[in-house]
């Protein structure tokens, strides 16, 4: 899977960006600590653009809302010292290299950023005359890269302008035998391995190795090496072919006319004449159980500038542009990384919540177990009563003529020896406790003896009391458990719900976890109040002081309507008017109440009146020792003033038409006039 530009691609890539040559710094935002977003603008409304630069893999323009660190990276925070406000000069590639410079503001304070897309990347910010001021990735193997190091931009590749015969032989004679023409023409041509696949494909040369027999001073005996052990060449798809010996008698012209088409294919990218394109792989989704069809997605593998030969037979998608895939391209990688991240956030979190239901459930089952056991041993002590107080009472006497306990345990074992059945159910002595240990079965189920039973029960009889009082504790036992089962289970139903809620709550917050979404091209009205009239006219008004300036002095057209209000508050407030007729009352009056609604009097419930004058009216200039503030303006001439507007704002959706549906709506909204 590709995953970094190759030269070809930074060919095209610079080619395509020439575009934003002129655009402005307005902004510089990191995405990790290699990733960078420049968001640009030129000199008209919406003309607006989103470079990303990520060290050592990619740059290209964006759509898509990429989310950001919270605050900016030290390098991030440089770059906006020295970049913001600045505008890009140029954009180059640095000789055949895989350098990018782009050059931003001129003269004395220009500054140079260069993008290495090789190895593990770089980023080096510098002066004009290429001073080191602030690296990205400071390192010392090779080339010395650290700050006040000049930039050693000579070091790049250079491209060779001729390719003669005598150099393609040179070429071949120093390869090694058995090599495939491809590594051969990597070394002599830096355009990336899909353009050498496509133009060996397209010349019948991409099976072709260098042989023995190109090598003159070779020896008999690796001639016939070469002709019994032909080696194999693994294509594209992965399947094994057989190689074939490249001859420089009847190959050599051929493989010069790829090299020609190579240099062709590197000439058209200079020039911008190439769209953008996806190669796809089509997978098989696991079949469906009650359909049992199955399904198959796309899975994007690569990304190109050119479709080559290679990649015509399998699934593709076309772009108008190579930055265009380019961005769809990592978009999609991103949209998965966090698919992936949300799947496991999201199993975590139903993890969580099943851990609790768990932990509930053997909390209950341990209860009812213990009630069980209780009810069993009491029934036990109660079915064999008899037996119990006689073991109860033989115990008893044995303390009460003061023998000693380790006395009492001999003669518990003498007992057992000789076949006494109440010391034969005794299975432990716990005088500490003042406890003991029987072993009893219920005799109505077994023939067996006591002791010797599988199904009897260890009950731990209390020496203090009788056999009915020891059977009444255990059932005491049993009905405090069933209490606690019962708060148990209240408890479980609560913390259940809260566990819920919470599991809920994480599954919300992690569905709306920053996302890589396509953006919306954002409107110059929209940071604005604004809306549409009744009559299809822009109305636009300033939030604040420093938009009501904004508007008037950048945004009001000569043929455009200015309306304001005379109250504390109001916003300057514009009608739109580009075909320069006469605007109707009923937008006039709708401006109006926007006036007034964004005032003091929408608070105060105050109804007054709002005027309308034309553009050329406004003025800035203050009358001899006035002043006027921000957002304020001179009106000078006749005030026209609406009627009394009602306190009245609404909220409307609004659809954007498609192409084809726009000449059904023409004629709607129709301007009325008195």
């Amino acid at each position: 899977m590709k995953t970094r530009f190759n030269t070809y691609d930074i060919v095209c890539g610079v080619a395509e960006l020439q575009r934003l040559v002129g655009f402005r710094v307005n902004q510089i935002y990191d995405i990790d600590n290699k990733t960078y977003l420049l968001r640009l603008h030129g000199g008209k409304e919406n003309e607006k653009a989103t470079l990303l630069i990520e060290s050592g893999v990619r740059f290209h323009t964006t759509d898509f809302e990429w989310p950001k660190n919270a605050a900016p990276g030290g390098f991030s925070m440089k770059m906006r010292k020295h970049l913001k406000n600045k505008r890009i000069e140029y954009i180059r590639q640095l000789g055949n290299d895989r350098i990018v410079d782009f050059q931003f503001g001129r003269g004395d304070v220009a500054n140079h950023l260069f993008l290495e897309l090789y190895d593990r990347g770089n980023i080096v910010l510098t002066d004009v005359d290429l001073k080191t001021m602030y690296i990205l990735r400071p390192h010392t193997e090779g080339d010395r890269f650290a700050v006040h190091e000049k930039y050693p931009i000579d070091r790049a590749k250079k491209d060779i302008d001729d390719i003669s015969l005598d150099t393609v032989q040179k070429l071949i004679d120093n390869a090694a035998p058995g090599e495939s023409l491809k590594r051969v023409l990597m070394s002599l041509l830096d355009c990336g391995p899909a353009v050498i696949d496509h133009v060996l494909l397209t010349h019948e040369l991409n099976h072709h190795v260098v042989s023995y027999t190109a090598k003159p001073a070779k020896t008999a005996q690796m001639l016939e090496h070469t002709k019994t052990k032909q080696p194999k060449l693994r294509i594209n798809s992965g399947t094994a072919v057989e190689a074939k010996p490249f001859d420089a008698k009847t190959d050599l012209t051929n493989l010069l006319q790829a090299i020609k088409e190579s240099r062709d294919i590197i000439k058209m990218g200079h020039e911008g004449k190439t769209k953008g394109y996806i190669i796809q792989v089509r997978e098989e989704k696991p079949m469906n159980t009650e359909t049992k069809d199955a399904e198959y997605f796309y899975r994007n593998i690569e990304f190109h500038p050119y479709l080559f030969a290679q990649h015509q037979t399998q699934p593709h998608a076309v772009f108008n542009s190579f930055m265009a895939a380019v961005d769809e391209f990592f978009s999609a990688q991103e949209f998965q990384k966090i698919d992936l991240k949300t799947l496991q956030q999201e199993r975590d979190a139903l993890k969580k919540l099943s851990n609790v239901k768990k932990d509930h459930a053997k909390r209950l089952e341990l209860l009812n177990k213990i009630q069980d056991m209780d009810t069993k041993k009491a029934e036990l002590i109660q079915c064999n009563q008899i037996l119990v107080d006689k073991a109860i009472l033989a115990v008893q006497s044995a303390i009460a003529n003061q023998i000693s306990w380790t006395d009492i345990h001999e003669l518990v074992k003498e007992a057992q020896v000789n076949g006494d059945e109440v010391a034969k159910c005794i299975k432990q002595l716990d005088l500490k406790k003042n406890h003991i240990s029987l072993s009893l079965c219920d005799p109505y189920k077994n023939d067996n003896d006591n002791g010797n039973s599988e199904n009897s029960v260890i009950v731990d009889v209390d020496l203090a009391l009788s056999a009915w009082a020891n059977a009444r504790q255990y059932y005491d036992q049993k009905r405090f458990a069933a209490k606690k089962e019962q708060k148990t289970v209240d408890a479980s139903q609560k913390a259940l719900k809260s566990a819920e809620r919470k599991t809920q709550q994480t599954l919300k917050e992690v569905r709306i976890i920053s996302t890589i979404t396509k953006a919306r091209k954002v409107f110059w009205f929209e940071k604005f109040y604004w809306f549409i009239s009744s009559e299809n006219y822009l109305i636009i008004g300033g939030r604040d002081a420093q938009q009501n300036e904004l508007i008037v002095k950048r945004y009001m057209r000569p043929n455009d309507i200015y309306v304001h209000a005379e109250i504390q508050g109001a916003s300057s407030i514009i009608i739109r008017n580009p075909s320069g007729e006469k605007v109707p009352p009923k937008t006039l009056l709708e401006a109006g109440t926007m006036a007034i609604s964004y005032s003091v009097g929408w608070d105060a419930k105050v109804v007054t009146n709002a005027y309308w004058v034309q553009s050329n009216q406004v003025s800035k200039n203050a009358p001899t020792g006035e002043y006027l503030g921000t957002g304020s303006f001179m009106i000078r001439g006749k005030k026209n003033f609406l009627p009394p507007c009602h306190l009245v704002m609404g909220l409307s959706l609004l659809f954007k038409l498609e192409d084809s549906s726009v000449h059904r709506h023409i004629g709607e909204r129709k301007k009325t006039y008195i």
